[in-house]
Order: structure tokens, then C-alpha cells, then sequence
């Protein structure tokens, strides 16, 4: 409990320093499409080169939020499923200002490993796509389609911050919607977790 007090608080701490732009609206096109960022395998991509031809999934996360790690199994699974239909799957980490308190790219790529992550997880240097997305929080979610237009944003379920209240599966649904042809009908949900750490906060 004293974790996410403290997590929250610095969520409002952050906002009042940082200059997000709004976020993104659904119908946005996928933003900084081309911008190269490592991975934990060393590579550099981009969100174009994650993407495949049915849309793309974009997790911004962490290593170290509580909230993130309430989420990890939903996160995985979630993750995991996106893949067996078809789609990118890329997870960012946007906390500069925790690069040197367990969020640096060596503590991803242990991480990365000890979550067996079977899809990219790149380190979101000054928060140039945390910025353009108007990401603030992590765990949160972007569903993009083959188009690569937003359908959803949020999380990935509607209890993050207890599994055994979980009633709806925004985001599995979503994705099910999507490739299945149908609209997406819960387009936005509420994301709740620790504020991503931006450089000098």
C-alpha cells in the first residue's frame, strides 16, 4: 500500500514539471513511426518495423512500478495473445528519470529475461514517444489496426489494481474486435499505474 501511495505521488509530482502533449485520439495515426530505438537484444527498431501487416500493439511499462508488476502475468498474457493474432507487439519503457534506479537498458534486458518476454521491449530515450503519444502511466496500452490507426487506449483490464476484480478484458477484447473485423467498441479506459519517470523528474 505504502508503494502505491508513494507512486501516486509522484505521478502528480511529474505532471506539474513535464509538458505532455494531449494524448493520442482515437482514429490518430501511429506516431513516430520511424524513430529507431534498442532493444534489449541490442537491435535497434522502430514501431513501423515492430508493426506487422494486421496492426500493432504498444505497451509502455517498466520494471519496477507496483502497478506493473500487479500486471505482469495480465501483461504477458495480453501480449502473448496479440501475437497469436497476428500482431506487433512492442513494450517501451519511457522512465529517464529512473534510468539509474533499476530502468536502465541492462535491468530491461534482465527483466526481459526473467519474464521470458517473447516480443521487443526498447528503451523510449528521452521520452520522445512516451511524448508524442501523451503516454503518462505505466502499465498503458495502444491498439493500433492494419492501417495503423488507434482503435483503443487504456488498460489492459478494468481492475489493474486487483486481478480478482477484473470483470472486463478491455484490451483482449479489443483485439479480438479488431482482427475478427468488428468495431472495437470500448474504445478508452481509464489507465491507472505509476507516473512514467520523464528525464529530471
Amino acid at each position: 500500500m505504502r508503494k502505491v501511495i508513494f507512486c501516486s505521488l509522484l505521478s502528480v509530482a511529474a505532471m506539474a514539471f513535464v509538458n505532455v502533449s494531449p494524448g493520442l485520439p482515437i482514429g490518430a495515426d501511429l506516431p513516430k513511426a520511424d524513430v529507431k530505438m534498442k532493444d534489449v537484444s541490442g537491435v535497434l527498431v522502430s514501431l513501423r518495423e515492430a508493426a506487422t501487416p494486421n496492426g500493432l500493439l504498444v505497451m509502455f511499462s517498466c520494471n519496477t512500478c507496483p502497478y506493473v508488476i500487479k500486471n505482469q502475468g495480465r501483461a504477458k498474457a495480453v501480449c502473448a495473445f496479440a501475437k497469436e493474432k497476428g500482431l506487433g507487439v512492442i513494450v517501451l519503457n519511457a522512465n529517464e528519470g529512473g534510468r539509474t534506479n533499476g530502468e536502465s537498458l541492462a535491468d530491461m534486458q534482465a527483466y526481459a529475461r526473467q519474464q521470458a518476454y517473447g516480443w521487443y521491449y526498447a528503451l523510449d530515450s528521452d521520452n520522445e514517444l512516451a511524448d508524442a503519444f501523451g503516454a503518462t502511466r505505466t502499465p498503458e496500452c495502444y491498439l493500433f489496426d492494419k492501417n495503423s490507426k488507434l482503435v483503443y487506449h487504456g488498460a489492459i483490464d478494468d481492475s489493474p489494481a486487483d486481478i480478482s476484480q477484473v470483470k472486463r478484458n478491455h484490451l483482449t477484447i479489443a483485439i479480438t474486435e479488431m482482427t475478427g473485423g468488428t468495431t472495437v467498441a470500448v474504445k478508452e479506459s481509464r489507465s491507472v499505474g505509476c507516473s512514467i519517470r520523464r528525464k529530471g523528474t
